[in-house]
């Protein structure tokens, strides 16, 4: 992922089991650290027309990093390690499809392990033509023809089983802010068809990626952006992918971009939030460039749930795979790639 720097005004508005590389984190600029973050208390509770479209049992994926993690530690007799990571591995995480190549088999596998567990598996569709920017996860498809065909199979696999879809983390606030070799108004369209195939799926629930709470600001150009990537025949955006902004705060500045969007002809949308890593709120800002990838001290956020009570929060989910790297950095593995030390750290707040 690159750093983000600075919020985007509209006058600024140009108009992955088949390989776990998942994104770092995304930052955005930092908040005034003599400004308290919000609270889930300062956020009201769900009126019954606001609360989850979603609903029963998350799935735990047994081939998990985190699951698998703690299988090896045990048949190594590292009990204590065992027990560290069992926090973290007995929540139900989000699975990232990355890689080239047809992913229906991966994807068909998956669905049909979570539709005969009974249960509800959230996949993360991170694909696009020049993903993150270059930076940590960059690769994608080669094309939009390659992009599309790729979507298509992908939601082919899904079949009429139940599932939710995060759509491209980081596409839309990476074309906002300003990203080398990509088209904003191209891209939104690319997205836009993705939306439609996946919505071909009956029982497919897609949200598309909007960043977060400190990355684009300017709900007016987020909320264009969202609108012609699609997000009418969406069921809702995401936030807070892979980083660490507060639940409270993210629950706000999702009901705000919902108004928005509400004031440009789209009423009540919905939207979902990453709590894996904010536990400990975001990091302090170091000076560093990348001061948002691996940073120390980070804890486990709330457990997943489909039962947020939080106005127009239809899940609080662990999107991002709690333990596996944000890029090579800190001493880092690649991006997506399982660190210990790392899943230690977090589960042991």
């Amino acid at each position: 992922m690159t750093r983000r720097s600075s919020p985007v005004r509209a006058a600024a508005v140009a108009l992955a089991a088949a390989g776990l590389v998942a994104c770092g984190s995304s930052p955005g600029p930092q908040a005034d650290p003599g400004t308290p973050a919000p609270t889930a208390e300062a956020t009201t509770s769900a009126p019954a027309e606001e609360q989850s479209r979603l609903s029963g049992e998350l799935w735990l994926n047994p081939e998990g990093h985190g699951p698998v993690a703690v299988r090896e530690a045990q048949a190594q007799g590292r009990t204590d390690e065992a027990d560290a990571l069992a926090p973290l591995a007995g929540q139900p995480v989000a699975t990232w499809f990355t890689n080239p190549g047809d992913p229906f088999v991966a994807v068909e596998q998956l669905s049909l392990a979570a539709a005969g567990a009974g249960q509800l598996p959230v996949l993360v569709a991170y694909y696009v033509p020049n993903r993150d920017c270059g930076s940590y996860s960059s690769g994608g498809a080669p094309d939009v023809d390659a992009y599309l065909s790729w979507v298509g199979s992908f939601a082919a696999a899904l079949g009429d089983r139940p599932a939710v879809v995060v759509l491209e983390p980081d596409a839309i606030a990476q074309a906002l802010e300003g990203c080398e070799g990509v088209d904003p108004a191209a891209r939104f369209e690319w997205l836009s068809q993705a939306v439609a195939i996946l919505d071909r799926q009956p029982r497919t629930r897609t949200y598309i990626d909007a960043g977060n709470s400190t990355w684009v600001t300017d709900l007016q150009a987020l909320s264009e952006a969202l609108r012609s990537s699609g997000l009418a025949e969406a069921d809702g955006f995401a936030l807070n992918v892979a980083n660490f902004r507060a639940t409270g705060e993210s629950a706000e500045f999702g009901l705000a971009l919902s108004e928005q969007l509400e004031r440009d002809g789209l009423a009540d949308v919905h939207f979902v939030v990453d709590t894996s890593r904010n536990g400990a709120g975001p990091p302090p800002e170091d000076g560093s460039p990348d001061h948002w990838c691996n940073p120390p001290g980070r804890r486990l956020g709330e457990a997943p749930t489909t039962s947020p009570d939080l106005p127009r929060v239809d899940a609080l989910l662990w999107i991002k795979q709690p333990g596996d790297s944000d890029g090579t950095c800190r001493g880092a593995p690649p991006a997506g790639q399982w660190w210990p030390e790392a899943a230690l750290e977090l589960a042991a707040g």
